[in-house]
């Protein structure tokens, strides 16, 4: 399985209220990006999330958060979210408003 299409779906609808979306495929799996920059994306059943590296940090503290490690060198700033982490709509919420709020404070493209 390539990724969860339900989650992309679910991530999608979310990102959207917040402003065009443009989707490509990478990992393996779907990324969304937002104003030009990654956001977030789903691989397998996990949510991708770009948090930088602080709220990558933080986000480790969780016991559904892993480094995003895929290649066996973790991607500095960003993390897997596991299913238990993402199965509420309002847990999903969360994690993709931490993204775009890391985006948003990435310089224009």
């Amino acid at each position: 399985m390539p990724f969860d299409g339900e989650l992309a779906i679910r991530a999608r609808e979310i990102l959207e209220e917040h402003g065009p979306v443009d989707e490509r495929k990478m990992f393996g799996g779907i990324a969304f990006m937002f104003k030009g920059y990654m956001c977030c994306g789903v691989l397998n059943d996990d949510l991708v999330a770009r948090l930088g590296p602080e709220g990558a940090e933080r986000a480790l503290k969780k016991g559904y958060v892993r480094p995003m490690d895929f290649t066996g060198r973790p991607m500095k700033g960003y993390v897997f979210v596991g299913p238990a982490g993402v199965r509420t709509e309002t847990m999903l919420r969360s994690w993709i408003r931490s993204c775009i709020e890391f985006v948003d404070a990435l310089p224009a493209r």
